[in-house]
């Protein structure tokens, strides 16, 4: 039995969600962003008074941890490591990427043996991007690429891959191999996050809040995207 407040500020979207017991029991989502910094309070506070007015005690905090945008991410999770310290909770804190999966995972007519290859865009045509399998597992882990014709083509010769996020739709043009895949619309979503963060609160992986930091991307930036042959 749990209940989780979740936040999700790493691209433009800003959402805020609380589940209980992995069902979703409030939920706002602004796609016009970026204004984190005005908006996730006021969700914040919405989603804190809907649990402390149904008598609903909060176990956990799951915040999304990048990479993504330096400001979203670092405004998400100061608001997450503050509500923890005041109400002495939880930290969990999940890979944007993983989170971007969870809605394909839903769906019926995907490939059976296909991988996933979340993508949040940057500059030009760079994205930071990971591959996963269905179960989630890392088949390839997140790095900074500079996309051309060739790029996942030892993985895509072996595999049917979705692409998909907000770097994704920059790259159709120069992906073109017969096995890849292409799914508009796919976000990182606080609502996408109810079975990760559960799994990680039943396991006890929660993160030290005086010590934890996200992903930004400018970590990634630091060396020097490679290419993927």
């Amino acid at each position: 039995m749990s209940c989780i407040l979740h936040i999700e500020t790493s691209t433009e979207v800003c959402s805020v969600a609380v589940s209980e017991d992995g069902q979703c029991i409030f939920s706002k989502t602004d796609m016009k962003g970026p204004s984190h910094a005005v908006t996730l309070g006021v969700y914040v506070d919405e989603a804190l008074s809907f649990t402390d007015n149904h008598a609903i005690p909060l176990d956990a905090v799951a915040v999304s941890c990048g990479p993504g945008s330096y400001t979203g991410l670092r405004i998400g999770v100061s608001m997450a490591k503050g509500i923890c310290y005041g109400r002495n909770i939880p930290l969990i804190g999940l890979p944007t990427l993983k989170v971007m999966c969870v809605p394909l995972l839903l769906r019926d007519e995907l490939i059976e043996n296909a991988l996933f290859c979340p993508m949040i865009d940057a500059r030009r045509m760079e994205v930071y991007a990971a591959v996963y399998d269905r179960a989630l597992r890392p088949v390839r882990e997140i790095s900074a690429d500079i996309i051309d014709e060739h790029s996942y083509e030892e993985l895509l010769n072996e595999n049917p891959i979705y692409f998909f996020g907000n770097g994704a739709a920059k790259c159709k043009e120069k992906i073109q191999h017969v096995n890849a895949h292409f799914i508009d619309d796919i976000h990182p979503l606080a609502e996408w996050m109810f079975p990760l963060a559960e799994r990680a609160f039943a396991e006890g992986k929660f993160e030290d809040v005086a010590y934890f930091e996200p992903f930004y991307l400018k970590e990634f930036v630091a060396s020097t995207p490679k290419k993927l042959l």
